[in-house]
């Protein structure tokens, strides 16, 4: 099966050629650039370079959110405008889901963060368990799933995390995500448990994970039509808050 994996959830940019379980081709860019500037010509970049017929994609596997509203409102339409044409399903990535897998088969507990302003993230938290056949690989589980909260209150949730029997207690906790370097600080004030970051090579969005995960979700029969993809954005946009907040005065 080949895949067409696309993430404009967050800072970084990144498209992704995924055929049988094998990275074709993976374009990652985290530099100053609005998606609409980079995402179209990474693709066609992609395309030239590995001389990829694009009707010989099988689906596009998109990073359907949280993160930037603009930026998955970029994806969302590059998304759809390729399925359409081609004909071709989408398969919709949770974007926190999606950045943990950054760490597959890893032992600790993942808590991916994206920084979503005002105190607060994007997160979950994630631990990897192996399948009941060796071959079978490791199965992801979400202890908490994607949810916008207060930084505090997921460091509290972690500290909870390791004072129970739950699969996590005694776990290390991995932090990844662009979230690290705006909290790192408030991190280290509230832990309570051992924990680390995750090396500059897999603590951001990267399209070929969002294609794995994508395959997963595919050959459990998660995806939808092209005209049926919508962003999951958790949360109010900060134009419709300051309406509502309008409204009630």
């Amino acid at each position: 099966m080949k895949l067409l994996a696309l993430d404009s959830s967050g800072l970084v940019a990144s498209a992704a050629v995924v055929e049988n379980e094998v990275t074709v081709a993976e374009y990652t860019v985290n530099h100053k650039k609005t998606h609409s500037q980079t995402l179209l010509p990474m693709l066609d970049e992609i395309k030239r370079m590995t001389e990829l017929d694009l009707h010989t994609v099988d689906a596009i596997a998109i990073a359907a959110g949280p993160g930037s509203f603009t930026g998955l409102r970029i994806g969302a339409a590059t998304a759809k405008g390729l399925g359409l044409a081609l004909d071709i399903p989408i398969i919709p990535v949770p974007t926190v889901d999606a950045l943990a897998y950054n760490l597959y088969g890893s032992d600790r507990l993942i808590c991916p963060i994206m920084d979503a302003r005002r105190n607060q993230v994007y997160t979950g938290l994630y631990v990897f368990q192996k399948g009941a056949d060796s071959a079978d690989g490791y199965d992801m589980c979400a202890l908490q799933k994607q949810c916008a909260v207060d930084i505090s209150q997921i460091v509290e949730n972690i500290n909870e995390q390791g004072r129970t029997d739950s699969c996590a207690a005694g776990r290390e906790v991995i932090f990844l995500g662009d979230g690290v370097s705006v909290y790192r600080d408030k991190i280290a004030e509230l832990i309570r448990v051992k924990y680390s970051f995750a090396p500059a090579c897999c603590n951001r969005q990267r399209a070929s994970c969002v294609a794995s995960l994508g395959l997963v979700l595919y050959k459990n029969g998660i995806w939808e039509t092209a005209a049926e993809h919508a962003p999951e954005y958790l949360r109010l946009s900060q134009a419709e808050r300051e309406r509502r907040e309008s409204q009630c005065q």
